[in-house]
């Protein structure tokens, strides 16, 4: 059974640093490609950042220069590591990862203060 689980959110003053965790039960390398997304309040979800099994990424123009996506085969995870974190940051984050079909955590609160 594929499970993705998130950990590493918080509260965090703007301009403090964060680093999302993602396990996957079944290990990375089944997946094509795992990303993160976030759903703040009231909005719909939103992707944040991708990384392929290649090793390519690629982000959302708002957190580009902010956040970077990372992964440890041997540890079977995938991080996002998030750095001069603003008020607008705050959602709650979803790892996702697609083999054919989409397989997505419980979420990780992220909630940063002005």
């Amino acid at each position: 059974q594929v499970q993705l689980v998130e950990s590493g959110g918080g509260l965090v003053q703007a301009g403090g640093s964060l680093r999302l965790s993602c396990a996957a039960s079944v290990g990375i390398s089944p997946f094509d490609r795992m990303g993160w997304y976030r759903q703040a309040p009231g909005n719909q979800r939103e992707w944040v950042a991708v990384i392929t099994r290649g090793g390519s990424t690629n982000y959302a123009d708002s957190v580009k220069g902010r956040f970077t996506i990372s992964r440890d085969n041997a540890k079977n995870t995938v991080y996002l590591q998030m750095n001069n974190l603003k008020p607008e940051d705050t959602a709650d984050y979803y790892c996702s990862g697609y083999t054919g079909y989409d397989y997505w955590g419980q979420g990780t609160q992220v909630t940063v203060s002005s």
